[in-house]
């Protein structure tokens, strides 16, 4: 499922412009891994909202809505803030604490700076979790011993091989992007000493070799894989191919594994979509592991998970709490605009009038003096009521008083209502998409 819906980096954009064109969806972001699929956006309303994007992922995926309902998570407000503070410090990872996933909601910022639907509160959100992210690893011990995805790979690997087989185990890696390097890192912890490594270009796997100078690394080009994956025991794969690089007709033929592992191969496939497919596991001369099986790894130090995880949690709801604050201080930006502009038109006005009374022969200087002193009187006036609309979320005492301000101005100067305001949002959008 998580494969049907994957959104690659670069399609990011569109998918945020896609979504922000819908009626009911006003900001939009992706975070899109290789263990999770989400969608974060700012609606004018929930329930249509939520209608709204999950047929859009009915129609990007080909996946009936029925199906995806089966499937997805639904989190609002708070608790959506929450979960993406979660998911930044690496509380919700597979593997605790890893740092990946603050790489990756970092990607998300980089990747909608310039986006028109990744908006004030959205890109507020994913900055304001970055900083989670930052602190709870900063503050905590949570990332120490921490395995990332590929660290749990390779000690996957080690668990299902044979012991006697470990030093021998003729490895091959399929990608050298971040995560192969990855692997290839955690083999050399593991003692291995010699592995090939298929990828695009040799330009990456040449600098690996130099920052790894006393292992064997032998670069092999991407049309001759089947040939290594056949004189390999264990492959390791985790490239960014769209369409799985190995089906069962081009494992079947392959020459077994050696004898010291068994004379089965092992695929351990951490890529999504998967690098392998799901019929390669019918064989029985081959064992395949994706990104789901290494909760095996994972679940082998619960308890230290669990304290360590309340340690974070704790900064969470720190951070949570000062976030909302911000977002409810956003609130009283539409009043603010619209007092400035109610006391500017009344300005105008006044001036137009006293201006005309003084004939049409006033000098420029006479003109600018009048102009001044009406702007001087309409600010130093403003200035009380606009001090009560500001504030920093700081204190919930300080918010709840500034937004009764908010609606008591709205009242006292008949300005335009909440529910009038969204009315319009949702009218104009509407109008927009029947152009």
């Amino acid at each position: 499922m998580r494969e049907k819906l994957a959104i690659p980096e670069a399609e990011w954009p569109r998918a945020i412009a896609e979504l922000c064109s819908l009626n009911h969806i006003e900001e939009a972001a992706v975070l899109s891994t290789c263990n999770r699929m989400e969608i974060y956006v700012l609606a004018l309303s929930q329930h249509r909202g939520v209608k709204e994007v999950m047929e859009w992922m009915s129609k990007t995926s080909s996946v009936p809505v029925s199906e995806l309902s089966q499937h997805r998570f639904l989190l609002y407000n708070n608790d959506a803030t929450q979960h993406l503070f979660e998911v930044s410090a690496g509380l919700d990872s597979l593997v605790l604490g890893e740092g990946q996933i603050l790489s990756q909601v970092k990607q998300v910022v980089k990747v909608g700076q310039g986006v028109n639907g990744f908006g004030r509160n959205i890109s507020g959100l994913f900055k304001h979790a970055i900083t989670v992210g930052k602190r709870v690893r900063t503050e905590t011990n949570i990332a120490s011993g921490a395995v990332s995805v590929s660290s749990a790979a390779v000690e996957l690997a080690y668990m299902k091989l044979p012991e006697a087989s470990h030093d021998n185990a003729r490895m091959l890696v399929i990608g050298a992007g971040k995560m192969g390097k990855l692997v290839i890192k955690h083999l050399v912890a593991k003692g291995c000493k010699k592995m090939v490594v298929v990828n695009r270009t040799e330009e990456r796997v040449a600098a690996i070799r130099e920052e790894l100078k006393d292992i064997e690394i032998i670069y092999k080009p991407l049309s001759e894989m089947l040939t290594c994956a056949g004189e390999a025991d264990l492959v390791f794969t985790s490239t960014a191919s769209e369409n799985p690089l190995f089906l069962k007709e081009h494992v079947m033929d392959l020459p077994p594994a050696s004898q010291e592992v068994g004379g089965r191969r092992f695929f351990i496939d951490i890529s999504v979509p998967r690098n392998v497919g799901s019929c390669v596991s019918d064989l029985e001369s081959v064992r395949v592991y994706n990104v789901d099986d290494l909760k095996e790894v994972v679940a082998a130090n619960k308890e230290d998970r669990l304290r360590k995880a309340m340690e974070a949690q704790a900064i969470i709801a720190e951070e949570s709490k000062q976030f909302e604050a911000w977002r409810d201080s956003l609130e009283t930006v539409p009043t603010i605009k619209k007092l400035r502009a109610y006391a500017e038109r009344i300005r105008l006005a006044e001036l137009e009038k006293c201006l005309g009374k003084m004939g049409d022969d006033i000098p420029k200087k006479t003109r600018r003096a009048v102009d001044d002193l009406s702007r001087g009187i309409v600010n130093k006036l403003l200035h009380g009521p606009m001090q009560h609309l500001r504030c920093d979320g700081n204190d919930s005492r300080t918010l709840s008083e500034t937004l009764e301000n908010m609606h008591a101005l709205n009242r006292m100067f008949n300005l335009e209502t909440e529910i009038s305001v969204l009315e319009e949002k949702i009218r104009a959008k509407v109008e927009q998409n029947q152009k």
